[in-house]
């Protein structure tokens, strides 16, 4: 019966008051129509059971590929708010075709007001799991990771990737880290030392040739040799001098002039 009631009014051929009592009883035209409302119902159905709409892409319910109807509505979002963006502006809008229409935006905002971010959805999903299991675990927060596991995601791992990926999220992805889940940048003392250049390494290095030299008057090091000295931060590193100068001297061909020339001011020999 849907199919010839669709017939007969693409054709024109049914009565203004056969037509409202088929709508009355959610009587959809277009086929079209017809797939958005079978995408829905499935999105509403995976949100029921998840308590979110920030599903994968490889998501589904009943058989259907909610991920992927999400990720195309997400996409269809956005470009209408490109366009009523440009509409505002006075730029020209040439169509709206392939953008979500306003009523199609609030029916899934009323299942899930963050469903379509302004971040990544990946981002988002894990920020709304973290949320759910400080509620249930009494306020504890997961900082390792490997040690919560939710949906697939690893909560302690997505919450250290935020303490120290702090400067790179917008201002507002940094409140509701800190006042919703009660997450903070790492301290000065927790973030990762910027590791060594390797022309960093050739100075350090360098320099401890050159106190074995001014010490010892030559430069002919036992390969087990380890070198001590204080850097500019008064800290005492150790450096395995004689296994270097071994490999510079096997490295002579490919070394640059000025660091030749370096290594042989203090006595380097080279055969």
């Amino acid at each position: 019966m849907g199919a010839d009631a669709r017939r007969f009014h693409a054709r024109g051929d049914m009565d203004t008051d056969r037509i409202a009592q088929l709508e009355k009883l959610g009587m959809t035209w277009s086929h079209y129509d017809i797939a958005w409302e079978e995408g829905l119902a499935a999105a509403r159905g995976w949100a029921e059971e998840n308590r979110h709409l920030l599903a994968p892409l490889d998501a589904t319910h009943q058989g259907y590929k909610v991920g992927t109807w999400l990720k195309n509505a997400r996409a269809a979002a956005r470009r209408a708010v490109e366009l009523e963006r440009r509409q505002a502006e006075g730029l020209p809008v040439e169509t709206w075709t392939g953008a979500l229409s306003p009523e199609r935006r609030e029916r899934l905002e009323d299942i899930d007001p963050s469903w379509c971010p302004a971040w990544p959805v990946e981002w988002q999903r894990a920020f709304h799991l973290t949320r759910l299991h400080l509620q249930k675990a009494g306020g504890e927060l997961p900082t390792e990771p490997g040690t919560v596991l939710h949906q697939s995601e690893d909560l302690g791992r997505w919450v250290r990737s935020v303490r120290h990926g702090w400067d790179k999220l917008t201002t507002v992805q940094q409140w509701m880290c800190e006042h919703v889940l009660g997450v903070e940048p790492v301290t000065e003392d927790e973030k990762p030392k910027p590791r060594t250049s390797q022309a960093e390494k050739w100075a350090m290095h360098l320099a401890a040739a050159t106190q074995f030299f001014e010490r010892e008057g030559h430069l002919r090091v036992p390969r087990k040799h380890i070198e001590r000295i204080v850097g500019e931060d008064q800290q005492e590193r150790e450096y395995k001098l004689g296994a270097w100068i071994g490999n510079q001297r096997s490295r002579a061909a490919t070394l640059t002039p000025e660091r030749v020339e370096q290594l042989s001011k203090i006595g380097m020999r080279w055969a």
